[in-house]
């Protein structure tokens, strides 16, 4: 008995388990590849970004060689941009170095916030499914278990082909649900253990971009005195 034919025998509630276990099912892989890729081209233009950083070019000219849209400098290149222009901004308005270095944490600290969310982004579904799939698995193997037990009910004698068909039915929702749930909760921890990383990345950035620009900043003041 195949997959397909305990699918159009089962009872129509089971049925619809199993269309929305595959449903997201699917929608799980294409979100696992999605978000997979994503987190590796955000990985490769964060090294990008990090060697013409640190190659010794001159901040001002690397802020310039960066798009004026914030939607297309994302990762690290989106922290030294916002930053960086909050420093240019508020230097030549203000003789208090900490205010200066307050505008700019508080601006790095923003765009840190919606780089975590654009990592993140799509994760959440995958935990969705990863915890309930087990559950919606599990309704459909009670109403198989409930029919079979109908079925019994009504049946003058009790043999396996009475009970048969509702008792594989059930078995079916339940691997689906750990179809669905077993790769979802996988590729979460994975995808969001890769996400909290490249992110540490991106705080540990803005960590050493703040002290050098603290340093320009005091090196200025210093020569300007």
């Amino acid at each position: 008995m195949s997959i397909i034919s305990l699918f159009v025998n089962a009872s129509l509630v089971v049925q619809v388990v199993m269309v929305i276990l595959l449903a997201a099912s699917i929608a799980s892989w294409v979100l696992i590849f999605q978000r997979g890729m994503a987190l590796s081209r955000a990985k490769k233009a964060y090294t990008a970004f990090e060697k013409r950083f640190w190659s010794g070019v001159d901040l001002n000219h690397l802020y310039r060689e960066l798009p004026s849209d914030e939607e297309a400098t994302p990762g690290a290149a989106g922290v030294f941009r916002a930053g960086f222009r909050e420093y240019s901004r508020l230097k030549p308005k203000s003789d208090d170095a900490q205010a200066v270095m307050d505008g700019v944490q508080r601006s790095m600290r923003v765009t840190l916030s919606r780089e975590e969310e654009r990592l993140n982004i799509s994760l959440p579904f995958l935990a969705t499914v990863s915890s309930v799939s087990p559950y919606v698995g599990l309704f459909g193997t009670v109403w198989g278990i409930m029919g079979s037990f109908q079925a019994l009910g009504t049946a003058q004698q009790a043999t396996l082909t009475t009970v048969a068909p509702w008792i594989a039915e059930a078995l079916v929702a339940t691997a689906m649900g750990l179809f669905a749930a077993i790769p979802a909760v996988i590729f979460y921890n994975r995808l969001a253990s890769r996400a909290d990383q490249l992110l540490g990345r991106y705080e540990d950035f803005a960590e050493e971009l703040h002290s050098i620009l603290h340093r320009n900043l005091h090196s200025r003041g210093s020569n300007d005195a």
